[in-house]
């Protein structure tokens, strides 16, 4: 399979912090992203749910008492 190159920009501390959990688990950073991207293939989009943090009612309420 023919390989591309893939440039990013992130935070020296999100990079750093990422290294340190990938190598813990045995991985490097391109085998990482490639997982990712493969699970994104996979699941037809990105692999893990996201939202939106909206408080619920009770949150809001709790947060004015507070106040």
């Amino acid at each position: 399979m023919a390989t591309t190159n893939l440039n990013i920009r992130t935070d020296k501390e999100i990079k750093e912090a990422a290294e340190k959990i990938y190598s813990s688990l045995g991985l490097n950073m391109t085998t990482a992203i490639n997982m990712f991207l493969r699970a994104s293939i996979r699941e037809s989009g990105i692999p893990f749910e996201l939202k939106l943090d909206i408080p619920k009612d009770e949150t809001i309420k709790a947060k004015k008492k507070e106040e």
